[in-house]
């Protein structure tokens, strides 16, 4: 497929689902830190332990300044219903110190720096971090500083692969990059893109048996094309 062919199908895409679930405001799901340090705890954990580990951190320990001060052995007990607590517990108190220590802070913990910074200067500082990789700098960023950046998760990925956006040897790492080059470079056009393909994956083309009878991207997909289409039709 060529680039303007991608292009063509990610501009269907785009519209496709706009039509079939909405064009969403941009409002973020939750504030600043908590969205990162909420998303470091989910790597590998379901949101149910993802919840229970932050609140229990925090009704231990009170406030940020309590978890950066807290033995790390408290934080990890704290934080056991996610997975890898004793890693995650170092890294939020590293995490924590090097927010501390931004001369903008003035001791407070706060990251809404950020708003300040370029971009690709929040997007380096934040991947800086121990622990905070590409996804989450870029979900961060998004959801609460509006940059336009474009958020890639399992469902983003699959999706857009098996509509066939993406090809089978690119990975989720270049899918960032590869996306946002042909989406608009507004907000809410990427944030509309990340949810519905999100809600998507969850709801229509899922990992396993995916609903490709129900679903509104089959004229254009080629998963549907030539796996469910092909098997049909032998």
């Amino acid at each position: 497929m060529t680039k303007n062919e991608a292009q063509e199908k990610i501009a269907e895409t785009q519209r496709l689902l706009n039509a079939y679930y909405g064009v969403l405001k941009l409002e973020p799901r939750r504030e600043p830190l908590r969205e990162l340090i909420s998303t470091m705890l989910s790597h590998r954990t379901t949101h149910n332990n993802e919840e229970k580990a932050y609140f229990q951190m925090l009704e231990k320990f009170g406030d940020w300044e309590g978890v950066l001060k807290a033995k790390f052995e408290d934080l990890a007990d704290a934080l056991a219903p996610a997975q890898f607590p004793g890693q995650k517990a170092a890294n939020i108190q590293k995490v924590l110190q090097l927010i501390k220590d931004q001369p903008a802070n003035k001791g407070k913990i706060s990251i809404d720096f950020l708003q300040k910074l370029s971009t690709e200067e929040a997007m380096e500082w934040l991947t800086s971090l121990p622990g905070v990789g590409l996804k989450t700098a870029s979900l961060l960023l998004l959801f609460n500083y509006h940059k336009p950046v474009m958020p890639v998760d399992t469902h983003v990925f699959r999706v857009s692969q098996r509509v066939g956006i993406l090809a089978a040897t690119d990975t989720p790492e270049k899918a960032h990059t590869i996306l946002l080059e042909m989406l608009p470079k507004d907000a809410v056009a990427l944030y509309n893109y990340h949810i519905h393909l999100l809600w998507h994956g969850q709801r229509i083309c899922t990992w396993r048996k995916p609903k490709c009878e129900k679903c509104v991207l089959n004229g254009i997909c080629n998963y549907y094309r030539e796996v469910v289409k092909a098997d049909l039709e032998i």
